[in-house]
Formats: structure tokens, sequence, C-alpha cells
């Protein structure tokens, strides 16, 4: 026989995957309309070959040898097209710092296990990539995380590329742990959630880490509750991230 609280953490899960796929039908419909967009800027290109002649792209020549080790970011922003070159010794051990208005949580990044997001996570964090945004949900009901890395704060932004899961087999997600959020299978971006108890999720999302140190600082975020009551939406204690630090060692 199924308990009300079982049950209660069942329906908490099945919202939380419900929203995951929404997210991924609103990514898919995102990318049809960007390819709009890159015909159109395409049509622009064409129409500037003229100005290229005269020498106004040189700066474009000075940035070749940048691109080679790194993305470069698209005109709108801290956008990239694909995901940065592995640039990380995945045979060292690397830390996280992450400084917020409600307090510091610190965690190890393990390179071994999760290759490719630790080293995204590093190359973002050495762009500033999060400086400044905040942490946009938290869920106080059956999964207990507080999510955050997206630069818009909606829940659907990123970086503007995405690369594949790791660490799958037998993931499992306890107190501590730092996971990537996704709108589906292999679409890691920029955001990822902090888990501050333990959690009963399907092995579907990267774990690339473990908190060393603020715990108890996502556990008072997550005791203050949600915005207008419930167990899943923006945290009542507003989460700003004022900076996310990786190094090696």
């Amino acid at each position: 026989m199924v308990s009300s609280e079982q049950r209660r953490r069942q329906l908490a899960r099945d919202k939380y995957e419900r929203q995951m796929q929404a997210r991924a039908e609103a990514a898919t419909k995102r990318k049809k309309r960007n390819a709009v967009v890159a015909s159109v800027l395409a049509v622009l290109v064409v129409a500037g070959v003229a100005t290229a002649a005269s020498g106004a792209f040189d700066s474009d020549k000075k940035e070749d040898k940048a691109a080679s080790a790194a993305p470069s970011p698209s005109a709108g922003g801290k956008q990239w097209a694909a995901e940065p070159a592995m640039s990380i010794d995945t045979a060292a051990p690397y830390t996280a710092t992450m400084d917020t208005s409600a307090g510091k949580v610190t965690f190890s990044l393990d390179a071994a296990k999760a290759p490719h997001t630790v080293n995204s996570f590093v190359f973002l964090a050495g762009q500033q990539f999060w400086d400044g945004t905040k942490c946009h949900r938290l869920t106080t009901e059956g999964i207990y995380v507080l999510q955050c890395g997206d630069p818009t704060g909606t829940g659907s932004g990123g970086p503007g590329y995405s690369f594949a899961d790791e660490n799958l087999t037998g993931a499992t997600y306890p107190a501590g742990t730092v996971a990537m959020a996704n709108s589906g299978a292999n679409t890691n971006g920029s955001q990822f959630f902090l888990v501050y108890k333990d959690t009963q999720l399907p092995p579907s999302y990267t774990p690339f880490g473990k908190i060393t140190g603020g715990l108890d600082v996502l556990q008072k975020i997550a005791g203050a509750g949600v915005q207008g009551g419930g167990g899943d939406g923006a945290p009542a204690t507003p989460v700003n991230v004022t900076t996310i630090t990786a190094a090696k060692g």
C-alpha cells in the first residue's frame, strides 16, 4: 500500500519531469526560431562583403588564434556556438566557489567522471558567465534542490551550446550533490542544481560535484520556502549570485 507521503513525493517527481519535458519542447521551438534568424543574418553578411574588403572586419582576423582555444561569443552577448575545447586536466582535482547574497557555497568538481561537464563549468566560470545572475528555482516537496545557472533567470536560458550527459550509470542524488539541469537527454548547458536534502530522481541528470561547504546556507534558503507558498518556484529568500569561480587544486 502506498502511503500518503510516498504519493506526495511521487507527484513531486512527476511534476519535475513534466516541467523538464515542457522546457525541452520550448528549446525545440527556440531552435527553429533561431534558424530563421540565422537565415536573415546570412543575408546581412552577404551584404557586408564589400565592406569587409575595405578592412572593416580586421578584428575578426585578430581573434582567429583565440577562437582555436575557445568558441567565440555570438553578437547577442555571452553565447557560444559550440562547446568549449577541452582544456582541463581530467586527472586533477578542481574546486568551485559560489558567492551569493544568501551566503557562500563551495564544492569539488569531478573532472575524471564528468570531464566535459567540468570543462564547461570551468570555462563559464572563467568567462564570469554567472556573475550577477540569480538562482531561479527552489523545490521543497519530494525533490530538494536549488537550481541556478540561467543567465535570464527564467529557467530557459543557457550559454548557446549544449553537450552530452555523463556519469549517469548508477547516479543518485543525496544531499550535497551538484548536478546538471537539462531539458532532455544530452541538452546540458549552464543550468545546474544543488541538492540540500536526499532526493529521489531518475539517473538523468549529470552529477559532477559534491558540496564541501555551505550546505547549511542552502538549508536555510529552503527553510524560508518558496515565493507565494507551494513547493516549487522562486525562493522566498532571493539568491543573487555575485560570482562563481573555479580553479584547479
